[in-house]
């Protein structure tokens, strides 16, 4: 790794060092950076915990428990300067372990984190909220073997490296990560890199265990959800094709609990989301660049007098800072699941989608290209 001098037009290596050499420690330091930056790992991940060690008749503990965007559980395990020999058997142990937690069991474990870090917060709606605000009741997390391993060191021995290789022929979901620490004067700068394994080979990995994931409720159950968001979001299209829009005009029903249609840019979307509890209408900012949607948002929010003037009436801005995305829209109480409030539900939400759409659409366009050739603060 190398730092640009462009006074002199040449670059300087910087020096690679050991973390224990510069005092830095696994639990205070390495375990820190990444409860508070998890997304260094290349995805969004909602951390739960902390050294767990809610393992019955056993006193190990784990250094991290994540959840991902699947909803399956994430065991981050840290090793500063040299993996050490036993570290994938370590980390299967964990996930073994963490195949026996409920959803219940998930939730209790991140609200006891939560009373710590962000007292007040409740885990169910935090975990909704990172779900893509999917009703918690409706969550499917640590299905059947969907458990994950990450491993994070300086160093892989061959002998972690060989073990790893070899189950992921398996099935097993384990990724290695490379964290090097590199020094300049009195600067220090982390670089970490997935080594194990390819990007091309992990995408191919995921899809297959996305395939064969069975589900964990009964069928009917589910069945039976589907058939009533299919037919809300049939009934809802029809009255939105009767609207001065034709925004939805080419969009099917679907059997999920959101439906989009692309806001005109890249990444920018409206949404329609229903759950048990409430019906949304929202304008989803997701390029993928983090600090360009907060940048978009943040011009938007600028007007947002003008903007909910011309909606006619306030709007929720939703900055979502741990998130990639961000949401402007609005909400009202509604249950997908009973037919008899469909009626109130899709007037509420074709009008306000079709505000939503007339208020923001030329601002947001202004506001994409503006953003073009603006940099992160």
């Amino acid at each position: 790794m190398y730092k640009i001098d462009t006074e002199s037009n040449s670059i300087q290596p910087l020096k690679q060092k050991s973390f224990s050499s510069l005092g830095f420690r696994e639990r205070e330091n390495l375990q820190e950076w990444i409860a508070k930056q998890p997304d260094v790992l290349g995805e969004d991940l909602l951390i739960i915990q902390k050294e767990f060690r809610g393992f019955d008749e056993t006193q190990e503990r784990l250094d991290l428990l994540a959840l991902d965007k699947q909803g399956a559980l994430v065991v981050i395990e840290n090793k500063l300067d040299d993996s050490g020999k036993d570290v994938t058997w370590q980390a299967l142990k964990y996930a073994s372990y963490c195949s026996r937690l409920s959803k219940s069991n998930i939730a209790k474990i991140y609200q006891e984190y939560l009373n710590i870090a962000e007292p007040g917060v409740n885990a169910e709606e935090r975990i909704s909220e990172f779900m893509d605000d999917q009703d918690f009741e409706e969550l499917i997390l640590n299905e059947g073997v969907s458990q994950r391993i990450i491993m994070i060191a300086a160093k892989f021995r061959k002998e972690v490296t060989s073990t790893v290789l070899w189950l992921m022929n398996f099935g097993v979901h384990l990724q290695c990560f490379r964290a090097a620490l590199f020094a300049m004067d009195d600067e220090q700068i982390l670089h970490i890199e997935q080594i194990i394994p390819t990007q091309d080979t992990e995408d191919y990995m995921i899809g297959m265990a996305e395939k064969t994931r069975d589900d964990i409720e009964s069928k009917t159950e589910r069945g039976n959800r589907h058939i009533y968001r299919k037919d809300f979001w049939t009934q809802l299209i029809a009255a939105m094709n009767n609207t001065k829009t034709d925004l939805f005009q080419n969009i099917s029903p679907r059997i999920d609990s959101t439906i989009s249609a692309g806001a005109g840019s890249s990444g920018m979307n409206f949404y329609f989301s229903v759950s048990k509890n409430n019906c949304r209408v929202f304008l989803d900012i997701s390029q993928n660049e983090k600090p360009k949607n907060k940048i978009i948002f943040g011009r938007l929010k600028k007007i947002k007098q003008q903007i909910e003037n011309e909606f006619g009436g306030p709007l929720e801005w939703d900055p979502r800072d741990k998130h990639r995305a961000c949401h402007i829209g609005i909400a009202s109480k509604g249950n997908v699941f009973d037919r008899d409030q469909w009626g109130k539900m899709i007037d509420f939400m074709t009008d306000a989608m079709f505000r939503l759409e007339q208020a923001i659409k030329k601002p947001l366009k202004q506001a994409v290209e503006q953003a073009k050739n603006d940099s992160p603060e």
